[in-house]
């Protein structure tokens, strides 16, 4: 079964729930998917790329939940979050902070790197092998601190 027809059949049964929150959080990942499908020529999107989209989703409501919290806004940053935790739900389950370092590890050991110097090298290798697995953010943290 597909991200689409999973994310129409949750929509759904959010409905027949009632539960509006869970329903807006859905149909914003439909959009997204949907806008992302007709973008340009229409074509079916690889699990990758709607893995891609889902963390995108994510990254977006996270930083939105931040910007309202600096601004006094709880309530605004509980809806984003509450959101977060339904996207989530269709995301591969990411790499534990000992799992990543290992991965990396591994990485930095193949490609002979050495240094902060070979920092871009790493990075280029562990975003392809680590997409969503893992944030960018953390990736390239995680790489930073193994390589000095």
């Amino acid at each position: 079964m597909s991200l689409k027809s999973t994310i129409e059949a949750q929509i759904k049964s959010a409905m027949l729930a009632k539960n509006q929150a869970r329903l807006l959080a859905l149909r914003a990942i439909k959009s997204a998917i949907l806008l992302e499908e007709t973008a340009g020529t229409a074509h079916e999107l690889t699990p990758e790329q709607e893995t891609k989209i889902l963390m995108k989703a994510v990254k977006q409501r996270k930083d939105s939940a931040e910007t309202y919290v600096s601004n006094g806004r709880q309530e605004l940053a509980d809806k984003e979050y509450s959101e977060i935790a339904v996207i989530e739900e269709f995301l591969p389950k990411m790499l534990t902070e000992e799992e990543l370092k290992a991965r990396l590890q591994e990485i930095i050991t193949r490609l002979g790197a050495s240094g902060p110097s070979d920092l871009g090298k790493v990075m280029g290798v562990a975003t392809k092998e680590l997409a969503g697995l893992a944030e960018g953010k953390t990736i390239s943290a995680t790489v930073k601190q193994l390589l000095s």
